[in-house]
């Protein structure tokens, strides 16, 4: 999770097979923005909408293209969703983390964090 400027907020690690929507359950409820950028893999109503709206949040998600009813979603504001890809770019400028070198998930989540602690005080 990243915030509003593309800093790194928050690091779930999931399985390799696992679906994002995995990640949003653990982070979705510490979120403490007043909106959500994500892209079509979110389009879940149970999951991430409904909880979203319960508590007064705002989330900026193009629906998927089988929905029986599409939903608007703000376009300009969706373009800053950038922002997330390019940590995501900068994070995997770092060989260890793009080929997940280390064998144990502690350690690759500790290399996340150093490298995101790098690309922050650049």
């Amino acid at each position: 999770m990243v915030d509003a400027l593309g800093n790194p907020t928050a690091f779930f690690l999931t399985p390799g097979q696992a679906h994002d929507l995995e990640g949003a359950d653990a982070l979705l409820p510490q979120m403490q923005a007043d909106a959500l950028l994500a892209d079509k893999a979110f389009d879940a109503d149970e999951r991430v909408i409904e909880p979203l709206l319960a508590v007064g949040k705002k989330f900026v998600i193009p629906p998927r293209s089988n929905r029986k009813v599409q939903r608007i979603f703000d376009r300009e504001m969706y373009k800053a969703r950038h922002l997330m890809e390019n940590f995501f770019c900068k994070l995997k400028q770092y060989r260890a983390i793009a080929t997940r070198y280390d064998k144990t998930a502690r350690n690759f989540l500790a290399a996340i964090h150093l490298a995101a602690a790098i690309i922050c005080l650049n």
